[in-house]
């Protein structure tokens, strides 16, 4: 991995917009208990204060809001398939 990366400046057309489909931190709510794995994460300061904000007020722990978000996100695209 230690081949740089080379962007270019490529027109927009070659985009595609996609629907908004992920939940406002108000909508994350915990469900059933289900088998996981234990996964290590890098993000910037700026996302893990936001959700720690986010948790403060939700009264749950940053991490179960980071993994609530990662699932609907996952469930959101395999339904899509």
């Amino acid at each position: 991995m230690n081949s740089k990366i080379t962007y270019t400046n490529e027109p927009m057309e070659i985009g595609e917009v996609v629907k908004d489909f992920l939940p406002s931190p108000d909508q994350l709510v915990p469900k059933g208990k289900s088998k996981t794995n234990q996964v290590t994460l890098e993000l910037t300061e700026e996302s893990v204060s936001f959700f720690k904000a986010q948790a403060d007020r939700k009264q749950i722990s940053y991490e179960k809001i980071i993994e609530l978000l990662i699932e609907q996100y996952a469930h959101e695209c395999i339904s899509d398939d």
